[in-house]
């Protein structure tokens, strides 16, 4: 019997579901204890394909848009916000709906609209057609927020007054890159007003600052997550610009590429805010059936977070 090569797995503490997905997953759990199937949501609850097909089992029906959904049931809005129109479109249809907004992203929508109640004009840091950036830019009038996504970006943006301008960012961008394009933004418009607390949520920046301790440590750092989770994206990005000479996002064990791992001695392994545990572990199995595995967790932070599901929930049907 031929001997495993030894390996070191480096674990980033904390990673995976942060109190937002968490909430938001418990949402639609507790959303078909009381109503029973169907329960419609609006876009995926998470951005997170093995979550999204587990609550489908139990009786969700994802949609895309408030149109795919019947008067007559309730209707979830997903963890990353909506647009003003879609509640008071919901309301209008008299349908019962429940918000599952990540409450650090309705912290953001309030500060928006806090800052176009003074007159200014919002800068959003953020992807365009994000759903979280839809949301946020959803809550002012058309033209009162600019989208910027990079430093270029702000080099072309046409304001209305340099002199009346508030920014706020996506909750879920790099820490890095987001300091430069708020000092390219204080360059340009010196009266731009900031939020009084770093929009980037407590988990994204949590999880860049494990990445950012394991990364000069590994031969290879796996991110656990889906394509289309931006705070999934940006771990990957910051592991490379800390030294990791091989990063990439996996889905689940199935899309390991084990000949690129070839000869490697350690590796780090996190994962994005929406993918469950369940996922990592099945990741770490993988390399166990391998090799000889030495598990060593690295934790940057303690999260002792918790939010509340809304009132609606807690109430008998």
């Amino acid at each position: 019997m031929t001997q495993k090569p030894e390996l070191t797995l480096f674990l980033a503490a904390p990673r995976g579901f942060c109190a937002g997905v968490d909430r938001a997953i418990k949402i639609v759990e507790m959303a078909l204890r009381k109503w029973s199937a169907p329960v419609y949501v609006r876009h995926e609850i998470v951005h997170n394909k093995f979550v999204v097909d587990s609550l489908r089992d139990q009786g969700a029906v994802f949609v895309e848009e408030l149109d795919d959904c019947p008067d007559d049931r309730p209707v979830i809005f997903s963890a990353h916000g909506v647009p003003k129109a879609i509640p008071a479109e919901a309301a209008r249809r008299e349908m019962i709906y429940v918000d599952a907004t990540c409450p650090l992203v309705s912290k953001v929508h309030i500060e928006a609209a806090r800052h176009a109640e003074n007159g200014l004009q919002m800068i959003m840091i953020g992807h365009a057609g994000h759903p979280e950036t839809i949301g946020t830019m959803g809550q002012l009038p058309d033209g009162e927020v600019l989208l910027v996504e990079t430093v270029e970006d702000v080099a072309r943006v046409q304001v209305r007054d340099p002199a009346q301008l508030a920014y706020v960012t996506q909750t879920t961008l790099s820490v890095d890159d987001t300091a430069d394009i708020v000092a390219a933004l204080q360059a340009r418009f010196p009266a731009i007003v900031g939020p009084h607390k770093e929009d980037i949520c407590y988990a994204t920046t949590n999880r860049q600052e494990a990445v950012k301790a394991i990364a000069p440590k590994c031969d290879a750092l796996l991110v656990v997550g889906a394509p289309n989770s931006s705070n999934s994206k940006r771990l990957v990005e910051v592991a490379a610009r800390a030294g990791c000479q091989y990063a990439q996002l996996v889905m689940r064990a199935d899309n390991i590429d084990w000949r690129a791992l070839e000869g490697i001695r350690s590796v780090g392994i996190t994962a994005g805010a929406s993918a469950p545990e369940v996922l990592i572990n099945e990741v770490i199995d993988a390399f166990r059936d391998r090799f000889d595995v030495t598990v060593e967790i690295v934790e940057t932070a303690k999260e002792n977070v918790e939010f509340k599901v809304p009132r609606v929930l807690r109430e008998p049907a």
